[in-house]
């Protein structure tokens, strides 16, 4: 992976928090941290075959570009719904793009339809070469060298996953899971001890919104590590946006916001050096563009 994908920056931002950083996965070459789980994965499949998934966008975007790569052949499956941004990104690629009705479900499920037909389906979080890839951001932010509080976005749960897995001997690593109010999938799987469903509200944090696949890895492997599941409301996101945008120069959809909201809404404890997963930047200008022109009058 090294050969592919260079270290993210990893920059201090003490307007957000005393000491705090951010680590830009925004900056990778498909506009998320979902290239890391999708070259692990598509390096892994089966050498022959087609493969298929399903995603609300950067993943479909990350397993394109992985698949091109390694010279391999992808499906990715959208919901209609899907941001225009990251279906222009995806059709760009040499990819088949196939369609769902309605939102992250059921193009899910049918992908996971379309399997039975001779595809390999890689899941966006519940594959364990995915949530290995996502792990490697770990691995570049040994550099800190002091205790940390990681604030993490959640949907799926693949990247805390990676995350958690990364921190099992790390115990100066405190983490924080970061939500959506609108979808909160993986909390209510926490408490429950399973997957159960949820209802998913609309969103600006598409990535993050939607309902786990049943018995996921990802929930028992969140369960084991995370320190702390906080929510944030869509205005948080919106400011959070904002924030990067007018304080930092930095383009981030509401997913990739997620963290960073967080921490500016003071969500969650913090241990030593705080730490915002700024997860990506695939939004529509137009949608950009609105959340920019929203900011509240001073």
């Amino acid at each position: 992976m090294a050969e592919a994908l260079v270290p993210t920056p990893l920059w201090p931002v003490t307007a957000l928090a005393p000491g705090a950083s951010l680590k830009l996965e925004n900056h990778q070459p498909t506009g998320s941290f979902k290239v890391r789980g999708a070259l692990a994965a598509v390096a892994a499949a089966p050498p022959t075959g087609p493969i298929i998934t399903a995603s609300a966008g950067n993943h479909g975007i990350a397993i394109a570009w992985a698949a091109r790569r390694l010279g391999r052949r992808a499906t990715v499956v959208i919901p209609k719904t899907a941001s225009r941004a990251k279906v222009d990104a995806l059709r760009s690629m040499d990819c088949e793009l196939e369609y769902a009705d309605g939102g992250y479900d059921e193009a899910e499920a049918h992908a996971i339809a379309r399997a039975e037909s001779g595809f390999t389906y890689i899941s966006a979080y519940n594959d364990t070469h995915v949530i290995a890839g996502q792990s490697t951001i770990g691995a570049e932010l040994e550099e800190i060298g002091e205790p940390v509080t990681l604030f993490v976005p959640v949907g799926g749960g693949g990247l805390i996953s990676g995350i958690c897995l990364w921190a099992m001997r790390r115990p100066e690593v405190r983490i924080v899971g970061v939500e959506t109010a609108a979808s909160p999938g993986m909390s209510t799987a926490i408490r429950a001890g399973r997957v159960e469903r949820v209802d998913v509200g609309p969103t600006l944090a598409d990535g993050l919104a939607g309902n786990l696949e049943e018995g996921s890895v990802t929930v028992e492997i969140t369960a084991s590590r995370v320190d702390e599941m906080v929510a944030v409301t869509e205005e948080e996101i919106r400011a959070a946006m904002r924030f990067l945008a007018a304080q930092h120069g930095q383009v981030v959809e509401g997913s990739g916001a997620a963290g960073v909201a967080a921490l500016l809404a003071s969500r969650a404890a913090r241990r030593g050096r705080p730490v915002a997963l700024v997860t990506g930047r695939n939004v529509a200008l137009s949608t950009f563009s609105e959340v920019m022109a929203d900011a509240p009058a001073e």
